[in-house]
């Protein structure tokens, strides 16, 4: 089975990627790495599958020369990764040697295979010690960030294509501060709502720093939700408003028009750091791409007898990915649109990640994927169709090059293009891996005898 488009059906100009993250997949116990959260929310009896950390993860530490020659064999244009804060600062203040230096070792091989990096500033992995005094509760992580910042951007920002400096601020600050379903594992309303700011105000304190060392190409990677109300009933049209401004408007609204939406703030206004309008503008400054983020829709109903924000998921009838989310290719279409119309305008769209969990195994040494190269195949097709629309699509990579450390699920869920026995680290790549490679490829005679 393969994809019935090939490179020659987007733009030249239009970038395929595949993107991983340094948790995820380096192995934090090398390289003089300090403890992040995530160590210690591992550690804690009930937070993760298995009790898995990211001590080993994929050895993506010793292995990333074969990594990225799987990248190059994909056919793709674009490496998306991530470094960690507790390898190059693990006490969030002062540098590892040996963890810059593994990142320029790191950028040197991206470039050498003729692939462009993408970096990511921030994918999660916060020092222990700032969490000790807070974390994102605090302001003081603001300005630590945008140190950390500097020193990464004086180390490599010569060689990097682009840079976003903070991955999916909802899961940061909200699914990890409200929810409690990632690190720290937080339940307070008042931790979440100084999170859901500071994440933002680093996000701009870190832009602020790039252009001032004259860095290029730089943006913000948001997951926005594809949410609709459950029924058609009132009440789970107002859930589902609010369900929206928690996870699209806070966000594209601080970044696009200076202010966080009023109706969110009526609930949070209480907890936010004083004077926090003032630090609106330093948020809202000029980004030269987005990126986002999209797996699934979300169904919302009304939940009028808990407390704000008075909605609750419901679960959805279309097939599902081992994650139990809802395959929906069409949510990425609505939201990308939306986004363009609403916010951005012109401005540069990339689809920063988009994948699925399966139920993969190898079978003779081989792993067949067909759920997941179908999943794709509709995703990329609606990206194709917006390109058609007029909407400034630039480039799409796929979640994720390899299996990997699925936070709070550990090992369990494979999102890879590669399986990876954990065991031996043998990488072996999926059917799904096999289709990018061939539409992707840059054999002329082949594009014109399929196009």
């Amino acid at each position: 089975m393969t994809f019935s488009f090939t490179r020659a059906d987007f733009p030249g100009d239009f970038l395929f990627g595949a993107a991983t993250a340094a948790y995820q997949i380096e192995g934090h116990r090398f390289g003089g790495a300090g403890s992040s959260h995530w160590d210690t929310y591992a550690a804690t009896p009930g937070n993760v599958t298995g009790a898995d950390d990211g001590a080993v993860a994929c050895d993506h530490y010793h292995r990333f020369e074969e990594d990225l020659d799987l990248v190059q064999a994909g056919g793709f244009d674009v490496y998306r990764f991530s470094v960690s804060w507790a390898r190059i600062m693990p006490d969030g203040r002062n540098v590892n040697p040996e963890g810059l230096a593994f990142y320029d070792r790191l950028v040197d091989a991206i470039v050498a295979r003729g692939l462009k990096p993408y970096l990511t500033l921030y994918h999660w992995d916060l020092p222990s010690a700032l969490a000790d005094i807070g974390g994102w509760t605090n302001p003081e992580t603001v300005d630590l960030f945008a140190a950390y910042t500097r020193a990464v951007i004086e180390r490599i920002g010569d060689r990097v294509e682009a840079v976003a400096t903070i991955n999916e601020p909802w899961c940061v600050a909200w699914l990890s501060h409200f929810i409690g379903a990632q690190a720290p594992g937080l339940r307070d309303i008042r931790a979440a709502a100084r999170a859901m700011h500071h994440v933002m105000l680093a996000h701009g304190r870190s832009l602020s720093v790039m252009r001032e060392m004259g860095q290029k190409n730089l943006g913000i990677v948001l997951n926005l939700a594809d949410n609709q109300p459950a029924t058609d009933a009132p009440e789970d049209a107002a859930a589902t408003r609010t369900a929206d401004g928690i996870a699209n408007r806070w966000f594209l609204d601080a970044l696009f028009k200076g202010r966080y939406p009023q109706d969110i703030l009526d609930a949070l206004g209480p907890h936010m750091p004083a004077g926090f309008e003032a630090e609106m503008e330093e948020i809202a400054a000029p980004i030269d791409w987005l990126g986002i983020n999209y797996y699934t829709r979300s169904l919302v109903a009304a939940a009028p007898d808990a407390p704000w924000p008075h909605a609750t998921a419901v679960e959805g009838p279309l097939p599902k990915t081992a994650m139990g989310w809802e395959i929906y290719p069409q949510g990425l279409g609505t939201l990308l649109a939306r986004v363009a119309r609403d916010y951005t305008g012109e401005l540069p769209l990339y689809v920063t990640e988009n994948g699925m969990a399966g139920d993969d195994h190898l079978v003779d040494g081989v792993c067949d994927d067909p759920v997941r190269l179908q999943y794709f195949e509709d995703h990329l097709q609606v990206v194709r169709g917006l390109i058609g629309e007029g909407v400034p699509m630039k480039g799409y990579f796929a979640w994720s090059l390899l299996d990997n450390y699925e936070w709070s699920f550990g090992y369990e869920k494979r999102f890879g293009l590669v399986h990876v026995d954990y065991e031996t680290q043998k990488r072996t790549p999926k059917a799904s891996f096999e289709a990018f490679r061939a539409a992707l490829s840059r054999d002329e005679r082949r594009i014109a005898a399929t196009g």
